[in-house]
């Protein structure tokens, strides 16, 4: 008898599934046509427990896409929790470069996994955004950042992260662009 799709997963079940995560990952950034076999073997887990968890390569990867992005996503209330509303965002954003990093060093993969007639819809970034506007908003109530700007404008101002080649040294070179960008949201900050 097969467990229900929205049961949770024994804790032993949860760290096979993030294990095989974080090793595909790894190599499907590397090489967009990794072998599942490797991918399962490397994670330390049979044929039978990785297929269980993801039945075929596009689940995998658009599992890989929607849990990296959830995590970044979940991080902003963790960040609020435990650092001043700037400081949060600041680091945020850093957590969304190395995200961006992933996505395109998965490209090919995920290109793979939702092309085709039967390709899969690739996981929208409303959490992504919803995180984003709960550290605005955070930012603007303590006088941090200059009233007014939205999700959708953060987005598209560190939007040249997914620009940034993910196989060169892009952490000097983000942190640049995020902290010319962080400059941008604090001029005009009532705070100031």
């Amino acid at each position: 008898m097969g467990q229900r799709k929205d049961a949770p997963l024994r804790s032993d079940a949860q760290r096979n599934r993030e294990r095989i995560l974080e090793v595909a990952l790894a190599e499907l950034t590397r090489a967009a046509d990794a072998p599942l076999s490797a991918i399962a073997k490397k994670a330390g887990v049979g044929q039978g427990t990785f297929y269980r968890n993801f039945p075929n390569r596009e689940a995998l990867v658009l599992e890989i896409y929607r849990h990296e992005m959830q995590q970044v996503a979940d991080s902003a209330a963790q960040l609020l929790c435990s650092r001043e509303p700037d400081q949060a965002l600041r680091e945020w954003m850093d957590r969304l470069a190395r995200f961006a990093m992933a996505k395109a060093g998965l490209a090919d993969a995920i290109r793979q996994a939702t092309s085709g007639t039967g390709g899969l819809a690739k996981p929208g970034n409303a959490p992504v955004t919803a995180a984003a506007e709960l550290l605005l908003r955070a930012n603007e109530e303590a006088g941090t950042i200059r009233p007014g700007v939205t999700a959708d404008d953060l987005i598209l101002a560190i939007g040249g992260l997914w620009q940034i080649d993910p196989h060169s040294d892009w952490q000097p070179r983000a942190t640049r662009l995020l902290d010319l960008v962080m400059d941008g949201l604090r001029a005009g900050a009532a705070g100031r």
